[in-house]
């Protein structure tokens, strides 16, 4: 006898059609009047800290924000569902040179903007796309780095790090953008032109204020307790660049010294030639008069190019003698000096020893103007070396060759015994010494911009450089300031900003008119999240205790050296200021890649390739563009975009919409058919659970359609049974990540109570999972020819007698032989015969 299913008594379903146009509107305005989203940070519940990269507000939100931000935002829902106290906060990085380039823009045409003004229009506008997109994040604790709120917490950072001598000023070469008239960052100059303005670059030594990262740079390099990609910890490496070797002196026939250091002091034996970098202080007085003319030249030329384009590894070696000569402090050889761009004064001590025989660079150098290549390392005992034959400089391990005492002396990266042997021989003879450096430089902070936070310090013609005290913080940005064409800042020429009180001695001063690098406005904003509108301090170190370091970090690659390394360093100097208590900003980090266009190439207006998302919205529906954006492929990948793919997807919500809206007279349904319904629900809860703690969007999304396939197959069975109940409920849960207005749309018009967001999260029933057959493959001969379901457990004669029972098998043993029967338990059968 058969017991009829139990019939859910929730509310029927009214069946429409699917319009997100009608429906998200509504969810979102409800969501907003709930306040559902926001955060108690005193709750006794389990918290979570959860933080995507707050972006610039450049007005609009491209297809790129939103696959920065929806995604990371679905993971915030899950965690939620999870029983997790989920922090999730946005804010804008709103200093910067594009608002500043508007004004002067408008300054050029004889109009009028404020870079304030366009800031806060564009914030407005971004949050209200927010809106749209169905994001989650809790707007009570936004952060604006252009407050005045938030920047004198920026300036008193400063004045702490002054006194501890991690803030300081000196003048060092800069790029120089002589239209946009700032200081640029290495990563803004292309070609030797300022990446916005186009203008050819120039090296300037300027006056300019440094953080002193370099003094944490040992204790950057310690990734221990990170889960962060392996990538973003090798480029940080790399980018401080740490190295063993010593400094050696040589000097010149004037008498001057060059000390240069090197990872392989065991090669001094070998050296051929010097380089300085074009900027080194004794180039000019170390150039003959027949040279000068020539090296001012080059002095000149390479003083456009930017760091990176100087040490392309695939640059055509340049250079030029000086006339000068240095004397080997080893075997007192005469070596010729020259100069050249991919010697760079930041680096070192702006002075290489060149050993062409044993490096690469040194090597095409050489070869490129004449110079000798003289071996003095061996691959092994007694083989034979002759510079003026070698096609390729030998840097691998070996022997020491030519190198007096030490001939015949083990050596390499490998097996550095000559190089500690030569160490150790140089600090017995007073040559030099063993030490470490870093590739690392110092954080030069000054802009001289105006739309940045006011450097805190004044210029005394009695007292100096005078820090400003901290109970004059914040020193504001004028509001009422012209903006010049020239682009020159208009810090420069206001009177009020300009002409101040010493805080030390109660004369006239003058402000700094730089502005900090705008990096530091987000090298500490996280903090500031938990506690936004603190008056008496930046920081709640109680709140931050509890809720730092950030569980979860996301955003872009791009800044793996220049925000996260900074975030990093600007963590570790708060700790030692007695701001917060934690030694890194982010304990899990992961980067999402890039969407590229329907031709795999990156968006752009130029390559006409650039996907709308707020068009995307009008005709599909936020939900839809969101899952698309996770169905596309792995976050960390990207990928281009499909118009058929997000069709696709947009197929597949209005199949949940119709498989939960429209009514059909169940049959009922066997208990085959009830388990079969049973075990897609909790492989899709187990599944879906594991792909979105990974982050694996798009294969969570994949399961929900077989899911929803295998229910569609079900529904003329099993529609209103406790079975189906059980699926809706959980295909709803397991949905509101990422379709966060259709599962609340579905999920009140099934009858349930509540948002479907406040509802906890699925646990797959593991019995539900077990399956009572197990289908295995039957091959005759070693050829498959079909496959047989049988009970799980089955004994091999049962196994045997069905494998010969289906009927394409049969066929094949039909007149034949069996000469051996092999039974693999659960897998597999294979009937070998003779014919």
């Amino acid at each position: 006898m058969t017991t009829q299913p139990e019939v859910s008594s929730s509310a029927p379903y009214r069946s429409e059609r699917y319009n997100p146009q009608e429906i998200e509107p509504k969810w979102q305005a409800r969501w907003a009047e709930l306040k559902l989203y926001e955060t108690d940070l005193e709750s006794d519940q389990e918290p979570f800290y959860y933080l995507t990269m707050f972006p610039y507000p450049s007005g609009d939100l491209h297809i790129g924000h939103w696959y920065a931000f929806s995604i990371p935002d679905a993971y915030a829902r899950f965690k939620r569902m999870r029983g997790l106290n989920v922090l999730f906060p946005m804010g804008f990085d709103a200093f910067g040179l594009p608002a500043e380039n508007a004004a002067i823009k408008a300054a050029r045409q004889g109009g009028s903007v404020h870079p304030a003004t366009l800031t806060y229009e564009r914030m407005a506008h971004m949050e209200r796309q927010f809106a749209k997109m169905g994001a989650s994040f809790d707007w009570s604790k936004k952060v604006v780095t252009c407050d005045p709120g938030y920047y004198r917490w920026n300036q008193l950072f400063f004045l702490r790090m002054l006194e501890r001598g991690l803030a300081y000023r000196k003048a060092s070469f800069v790029n120089w953008d002589p239209v946009d008239q700032t200081v640029l960052a290495n990563e803004q100059v292309v070609n030797g032109r300022g990446e916005r303005s186009g203008a050819l670059v120039e090296r300037r030594l300027m006056p300019q204020w440094h953080f002193k990262i370099t003094a944490y740079a040992e204790e950057l390099l310690d990734f221990s307790g990170l889960d962060w990609p392996e990538k973003v910890k090798l480029m940080q490496t790399n980018w401080i660049g740490r190295s063993e070797g010593a400094e050696v002196r040589f000097k010149t026939e004037s008498g001057d010294e060059l000390v240069v250091f090197t990872t392989r002091p065991d090669t001094l034996w070998g050296v051929t030639f010097m380089v300085l970098a074009p900027e080194h202080p004794l180039v000019e007085k170390l150039t003959t008069p027949e040279q000068r003319e020539a090296v001012a030249r080059y002095v000149k030329a390479a003083s456009h190019l930017s760091e990176i384009e100087r040490q392309a590894t695939d640059k055509e070696k340049t250079g030029e003698f000086t006339g000068a000569f240095a004397i080997n402090p080893v075997n007192g050889e005469r070596v010729p000096i020259w100069i050249a761009d991919y010697v760079m004064m930041g680096y070192g001590t702006g002075a290489v020893m060149a050993v062409p025989a044993h490096d690469e660079r040194d090597f095409a150098f050489a070869r490129a103007f004449g110079l000798p290549v003289k071996p003095v390392i061996a691959a092994s005992e007694g083989a034979e070396v002759d510079g003026e034959a070698m096609t390729e400089a030998y840097t691998g391990d070996g022997v020491m060759v030519n190198s007096g005492p030490f001939d015949g002396t083990p050596t390499g990266k490998g097996t550095p015994e000559g190089i500690h042997k030569v160490i150790a021989w140089l600090e017995a003879k007073g040559k030099g010494k063993g030490t470490v450096t870093y590739r690392l430089r110092d954080w030069l902070i000054s802009r001289q911009r105006y739309w940045g936070t006011p450097i805190p310090v004044l210029y005394c013609d009695r007292c100096g450089l005078v820090p400003e005290r901290e109970e004059n913080l914040p020193v504001l940005l004028p509001e009422d300031v012209a903006f010049m064409p020239t682009g020159e800042s208009p810090l420069k020429h206001h009177a009020g900003f300009l002409n101040a009180t010493c805080p030390s001695c109660g004369g006239p001063a003058q402000r700094e008119t730089d502005t900090m690098d705008t990096f530091v406005d987000s090298s500490w904003y996280w903090f500031r999240y938990l506690s936004p509108d603190l008056q008496d301090a930046p920081i709640d170190r109680q709140r931050a205790r509890r809720w730092t370091p950030v569980d979860q970090y996301t955003g872009g690659i791009e800044h793996a050296i220049l925000h996260l390394l900074y975030a990093r360093f600007f963590t570790k100097v708060l700790r030692d200021l007695g701001f917060v208590d934690v030694d890194e900003p982010f304990k899990r980090l992961r980067n999402q890649g890039m969407i590229l266009g329907e031709d795999n190439e990156k968006m752009s207006k130029s390559r006409g390739n650039v996907v709308n998302p707020d068009d995307l919205v009008a005709e599909y529906g936020a939900d839809t563009v969101r899952a698309y954006l996770m169905f596309i492929g792995p976050w960390e990948a990207g990928g281009p975009w499909s118009s058929t793919g997000i069709e696709g997807v947009a197929r597949f919500l209005n199949r949940v919409w119709a498989l939960l809206t429209e009514p059909v007279e169940a049959t009922g349904g066997d208990p085959e058919t009830r388990k079969a319904l049973r075990r897609a629900v909790h492989h899709a809860i187990k599944e879906v659970t594991e792909d979105l703690e990974a982050f694996g969007f798009n294969t969570a999304v994949a399961e929900l359609m077989t899911l929803t396939n295998a229910m569609s197959r079900a529904k003329p069975a099993l529609a209103g049974t406790d079975v189906w109940e059980e699926a809706t409920e959980a295909l709803l849960l397991l949905l509101a990540p990422i379709a966060p207005h259709l599962a609340d749309e579905l999920w009140e018009r099934s009858g349930r109570a509540g948002s479907v967001h406040q509802q906890v999260w699925p646990t797959p029933d593991e019995g539900a999972l077990v399956q009572d057959t197990v289908t295995i493959a039957v091959q005759v001969s070693g050829k498959r020819r079909g496959e047989v379901t049988v009970p799980k457990g089955a004994d091999d004669a049962a196994v045997l007698a069905a494998a010969k029972a289906e009927p394409n098998v049969a066929r094949h043993l039909e007149n034949a032989q069996v000469v051996r029967e092999i039974v693999v338990p659960g897998r597999l059968v294979n009937i070998v015969v003779r014919k």
